[in-house]
């Protein structure tokens, strides 16, 4: 694992905080449709994808009413929302290695808009797998420590204790890893010590990092990013650009 990818780098939950709440909570309630009608019914207990979607909305502060509705609604009969998962893997400006994930119910609607987003600036969707091979799949909780309050080595033990598998001291925050099957239960754990979270996903953590050098290339991916992000269809972005010293 690469010492350099700073956690913005691989999630962007926290500027969001307030502006996009409420678009990050249409987003998660896509997720959690998904999960009750893929992983088997509404109780996160015996639906481990729901489990995932629920530690994710817990870890934003989604509310627990929100969630129950949600999982209520996509329960019902007739609520036959047809989202689907669809993946992208491409290449950025000078290879960057990209991975979008989104949900959406029109893969002709979804589809062109990111290639689109691709094409624009200076990047191309590639064939399934073409990057894939180049990230590990990991539960990723990012706890807020903006005050620095937080001791690196009590947080490592609790994280241990909770079945967290290592742990990054990026300053204002920590980030924690964990097995993927693991996150619900070590989201869980955390919270009951006091714990506060920026995020928790099942997060696509690259192997190692490309510098970018030129201007024009910093700006096209920056640019990239951000429409893939604003897209209502796409959940997450992630990719292996090292911006530790843009």
């Amino acid at each position: 694992m690469s010492g350099h990818s700073k956690w913005h780098n691989i999630q962007k939950t926290k500027g969001a905080a307030d502006a996009k709440r409420s678009a990050a909570f249409t987003k998660i309630a896509r997720e959690i449709v998904i999960a009750v009608k893929q992983g088997g019914g509404g109780d996160p207990a015996y639906n481990s994808q729901l489990a995932t979607v629920v530690a994710k909305a817990k870890a934003i502060n989604m509310p627990k009413d929100n969630i129950k509705r949600t999982i209520d609604k996509a329960l019902s009969a007739g609520s036959g929302d047809n989202f689907e998962n669809l993946t992208f893997e491409g290449y950025g400006p000078s290879g960057v290695a990209v991975i979008v994930e989104a949900v959406t119910d029109n893969r002709n609607r979804t589809t062109p808009a990111v290639r689109h987003i691709f094409d624009k600036y200076n990047g191309n969707l590639g064939a399934t797998g073409c990057v894939s091979w180049s990230f590990d799949k990991k539960g990723m909780i990012v706890i807020n420590n903006e005050d620095e309050e937080l001791d690196e080595d009590e947080v490592m033990m609790d994280v241990l204790d909770a079945g967290g598998d290592d742990l990054k001291n990026e300053g204002d925050v920590f980030i924690v890893y964990t097995d993927p099957d693991a996150l619900s239960a070590v989201v869980d754990a955390l919270e009951s010590k006091g714990y506060t979270f920026e995020s928790a996903d099942i997060a696509m953590v690259p192997q190692n990092t490309v510098k970018l050098e030129r201007e024009g290339d910093i700006k096209n991916m920056t640019r990239m990013i951000e429409l893939l992000e604003e897209d209502d269809d796409v959940q997450n972005v992630w990719h292996n650009w090292d911006q530790e010293d843009e």
